[in-house]
């Protein structure tokens, strides 16, 4: 029986696949969800529970055959598997931040408790990590290079130092925005040590957000990103590799979209397809668990300090606005030029 149970309770947590291109997110959760039932259903079974019953039987008596009840064991029917069916027939698992069909990269999932870990993942803002292609030269109505062509154009005058340009504008102007959307007085101490640790985030959802943007290859007519981001779409990005072909006087298309980094998941924990069983998934949850955990509290921790700080300023506010009721406009003039106290 404990043999029996243990493959369920290390079914618990998160893990990452390998989501390859040209497939749903949808399907691969659901081919994840089909293999580990299909595995669960084929470990040894226990034995089927037995039941005492009195069964009529005849025996030789003296004044010839006679009737008597005989004490046996039979199974109970209810519980045999090709009565009750199989064991397991439905997964909870859950998809973390999704990825289109034309992308690919790290896809997290979540199951039984993990799920739970999900909402607490979306919650934290945390940031995702993606390599981009591109191709100079063309425009097209999706902003990939499999969708209608609309211009061509030339790019012999693209540089990398152009590029690069572009790229810090879009850098710098993301990096206000984030600033903006954190809550967070750019002149505390407070401030120095969140930027220093990477946990400076937008308190609730916001538009997309670029967190850093940089080449990693440059050969025309292809270049290659990286880029951090908060609440993207992939198409989002896409839409980013056009416009950066506009800001070049030229136009671009999208050619690949690849997550690497979904948080404090990385390509070297994402199972391959062909890895996706339940040895290895419940061995991913295990390996996961105390980064998962550790990661999560320092981020939802950070978060809720600074909400319940926002909250109290708020009151104060609040207190304030109403302690000024009822002033005519030089008693209130008068109060603004009163010291605070520390």
């Amino acid at each position: 029986m404990a043999a029996w149970r243990a493959p369920r309770t290390g079914l618990n947590g998160l893990f990452a696949v390998y989501k390859a291109p040209g497939v749903a997110s949808i399907w691969v959760r659901d081919t994840v969800e089909t293999l580990l039932l299909k595995e669960l259903n084929s470990l040894e079974q226990p034995a089927v529970q037995q039941q005492v019953r009195f069964l009529p039987t005849t025996v030789e008596g003296n004044a010839g055959k006679e009737l008597t009840l005989t004490v046996t064991q039979l199974p109970v029917l209810a519980a045999h598997p090709l009565v009750r069916g199989p064991e397991f027939t439905h997964l909870k698992i859950g998809a973390g931040h999704r990825l289109d069909t034309k992308s690919s990269g790290v896809f997290v999932l979540g199951v039984g408790h993990g799920n739970k870990l999900l909402t607490d993942m979306y919650n934290a803002h945390l940031t995702r990590a993606y390599t981009v292609r591109g191709l100079f030269g063309k425009a097209t109505d999706d902003f990939s290079d499999t969708g209608r062509l609309i211009e061509k154009t030339t790019f012999d005058h693209v540089t990398r130092d152009k590029l690069e340009q572009i790229l810090a504008v879009i850098q710098g102007t993301n990096h206000k925005a984030l600033l903006m959307y954190s809550n967070i007085d750019l002149k505390t101490q407070e401030a120095y040590e969140l930027a220093v640790k990477g946990l400076i985030r937008p308190m609730e959802k916001t538009p997309p957000l670029i967190t850093g943007i940089r080449c990693l290859q440059f050969a025309p007519p292809e270049f290659q990103l990286e880029i951090q981001c908060l609440h993207e779409t992939q198409q989002y990005l896409r839409k980013i590799v056009h416009e950066i072909g506009l800001e070049l006087k030229s136009t671009a298309v999208c050619t690949q979209v690849r997550r690497t980094r979904d948080g404090f998941f990385t390509l070297d924990n994402a199972l391959l397809q062909m890895h996706w069983n339940l040895q290895n998934i419940r061995n991913s949850i295990k390996d996961s668990k105390i980064k998962v955990k550790v990661e999560l509290q320092r981020s939802l921790g950070h978060q809720a300090r600074c909400g319940k700080r926002h909250t109290d300023m708020d009151q104060v506010a609040e207190s304030e606005l109403h302690s000024t009721e009822g002033m005519s406009a030089s008693d209130l003039t008068h109060k603004m030029r009163e010291p605070h106290a520390d």
